[in-house]
């Protein structure tokens, strides 16, 4: 068998072109008036007319209120005084070795301790951010921020 000698398995359906003079007067064979009596009609489809007349959702859109800022991984007092001895030196780093903070790919490592719990040992710590009530508390149990 060759490719010319292939013939199709269903027969074409001949498409009846209305319309186009001749023997069909005053409708031309279209039925009376209307969207679907006029040349290039198309009907939108059920469905579209229900969704046209729902209200449009407006405001900032997907993800309008996502800030673009490293939000500082959080740590409380409470997780400084069961992990660390007194006169220990605590850094971002340290933290994530530790488990304390999780590591974020890609992202810098900001921590932020935060003054959730009671401190009683010295700590001395680096490259952190503060609350203030942490700060106060640090400072109030003779540790040192740098």
């Amino acid at each position: 068998m060759q490719l010319h000698e292939l013939k199709p398995k269903t027969k074409r359906k001949a498409s009846k072109r209305v319309g186009r003079g001749g023997l069909r007067g005053k409708t031309a064979g279209r039925g009376t008036k209307g969207q679907k009596a006029r040349a290039g009609h198309r009907i939108r489809p059920d469905v579209r007319e229900q969704l046209k007349k729902l209200p449009k959702l407006r405001g900032r859109g997907v993800g309008g209120l996502y800030t673009i800022q490293d939000k500082p991984a959080v740590v409380n007092l409470s997780i400084l005084e069961s992990m660390f001895a007194a006169g220990d030196t605590i850094t971002p780093a340290i933290l994530r070795e530790r488990g304390a903070v999780k590591a974020r790919k890609g992202a810098r490592e900001v921590v932020k301790i935060l003054g959730t719990g009671e401190v009683t040992k010295k700590f001395v710590i680096t490259g952190c951010k503060f609350s203030a009530g942490a700060k106060e508390k640090i400072e109030k149990a003779g540790g040192s921020i740098s």
